[in-house]
């Protein structure tokens, strides 16, 4: 049930009850953990003698486990309800953070990093609808918090890297342990115990969610844009080579374009074009970019990822809202269904990018990356039809809702 304010205004952005502030504080936490091995994978390498394509597994074993668990976290969640699902998910990465920590081998390192993904996945998934239940000023304030949440998450997890890497590769992970249990502690204590759904979610529902054209159709595609994502993320720290204060700066200042462009710019520009011409362009930039990275000097590079945060930020706001909108299918229905196909990137991309550049050259990985850009969007010209209003401009979008109106009875 949302919170309601006494008096007659609307409540403002930061005018949010402690439950809120708590849960935000968590999924901060909860997505600092996708970047914040960026600034020490060269670290992490040296230390335990390991090869890029081996570190990467850090990436692939974390998201092959958060994409499965997609397909049960909304089945866990309507059972237990909000609370318990978000408790279970930050006590689990307290345990494989800290663990993670502890690591002599890669091979363990990348297990604990299995498990870290588990807890992950339970409550990052969990922690908008809790927002939403919990807080004041209706849907859009609280899809606004969550995605600050994941824009400052994304900008801090490498910088928290690079700050707490330049000791020991190891602290980082026992710095993330230490936030998440303050997470923890503050949900237990601010955030009261939640209804569980009348309407259970079965573990096919989401895979039944993805017969839908569009549904589909978003999801193919935003496969192979976040293939070039996590190329970007998790293989540019290997081309730099830099320390990990640079590496750390360079991708905050990713991540601080990718919080801002998605919560400021992004509404802003979804008013004025459709979805499908604005997500279309995005990619363009994108593969563009991606050519300069393949091919430019280290200054290049490091302008073209940080360009990159901007136009990432644009589209990972644009697919959300078609996920969640372009089917009829329940919103954590579609999400996990959606969030099952995308995150898949993460398996693959990681781990292709460097035994793409062993077996070739580096500027081969990222030019791979760019192509995948443009499949993304011949997925989505090939799926139009399914896409409804996402594919139609604005002017024909209004002129139906007025057709609508006046036949309706």
């Amino acid at each position: 049930m949302q919170a309601e304010t006494t008096s007659g205004k609307a409540p403002s952005f930061f005018d949010q009850p402690k439950a809120v502030w708590a849960t935000a504080f968590a999924a901060v936490v909860g997505f600092m953990s996708i970047g914040l091995v960026d600034p020490i994978l060269v670290s992490i390498a040296r230390g335990l003698h390991a090869s890029a394509s081996q570190v990467s597994l850090l990436f692939t074993s974390y998201f092959a486990v958060t994409s499965i668990m997609m397909l049960v976290t909304g089945f866990v969640a309507s059972r237990l309800g909000g609370r318990a699902t978000l408790l279970l998910g930050a006590a689990l990465i307290v345990v494989f953070a800290g663990l993670a920590g502890t690591s002599n081998s890669v091979p363990e390192l990348v297990a604990y990093r299995a498990g870290w993904g588990l807890g992950n996945a339970f409550f990052v998934v969990t922690a908008l609808s809790v927002i939403v239940a919990a807080g004041r000023g209706g849907t859009m304030a609280a899809i606004l918090m969550y995605e600050s949440a994941l824009g400052l998450g994304i900008s801090a997890g490498p910088l928290l890297g690079a700050v707490l890497g330049n000791m020991s590769w190891r602290y980082p992970f026992f710095g993330t342990a230490t936030l998440m249990a303050i997470g923890f502690v503050a949900i237990a204590l601010f955030l009261g115990k939640t209804p569980t759904p009348e309407k259970k979610i079965s573990l096919t529902d989401p895979l039944v969610a993805l017969k839908h054209g569009g549904l589909r159709t978003t999801a193919v595609s935003a496969f192979f844009y976040n293939y070039a994502f996590f190329t970007v993320l998790a293989f540019v720290p290997f081309v730099l080579n830099m320390s990990a204060y640079t590496v750390g700066g360079i991708f905050f200042g990713w991540g601080l374009l990718l919080a801002l462009f998605s919560v400021v710019l992004a509404p802003r520009l979804q008013s004025r074009f459709p979805g499908l011409g604005l997500v279309s362009s995005m990619l363009v930039v994108l593969c563009l970019l991606l050519v300069a990275i393949a091919l430019g000097s280290r200054g290049m590079v490091i302008a073209a990822v940080v360009l990159a945060g901007a136009v990432m930020g644009v589209n990972n706001t644009i697919y959300t809202e078609m996920a969640l909108e372009v089917s009829n299918a329940q919103r954590p229905v579609a999400s996990a269904g959606y969030n099952f196909v995308r995150w898949f990137a993460g398996v693959v991309a990681p781990f292709a990018a460097p035994k793409i550049a062993e077996l070739t050259t580096p500027a081969v990985s990222f030019l791979i990356a760019a192509a995948s850009c443009l499949l993304a969007i011949a997925v989505l010209y090939a799926g139009r039809d399914t896409l409804g209003r996402f594919a139609r401009p604005h002017e024909e979008e209004m002129t139906s809702q007025v057709t609508a109106s006046s036949t309706a009875p």
